[in-house]
């Protein structure tokens, strides 16, 4: 069975996308903030998934963008999962694909 093309097939969703201040600090913060050498501090300490049960652990490196995305836009809990839905530049810098997966609260 053939899929069924969409209007938007093939065409860029975003074509004429305006590089705001916002997305150029985030690009600027990705090129500049040593992650990988924070996540290695972290490791350890961060929880593994186990056979107690519970909610799924969200990966450390994405915790940290998000942690970093709170502190940089002064962003309570509430208000970071809000502009995780409402912004495009910060779910990019976050990692979060909304047609993939949910924004964990």
């Amino acid at each position: 069975m053939r899929k069924q093309l969409t209007r938007a097939a093939g065409v860029p969703f975003e074509r004429y996308r305006k590089s705001t201040r916002r997305r150029v600090f985030l690009a600027e913060m990705d090129k500049v903030v040593p992650r990988r050498r924070r996540v290695g501090l972290i490791e350890p300490h961060y929880p593994k998934a186990g056979s107690q049960g519970g909610r799924p652990t969200i990966g450390i490196e994405r915790i940290l963008r998000i942690h970093c995305l709170q502190h940089w836009f002064s962003l309570s809990d509430p208000a970071g999962e809000e502009a995780l839905y409402d912004s495009a530049s910060v779910r990019a810098f976050a990692g979060i694909h909304l047609g993939q997966e949910l924004v964990h609260d």
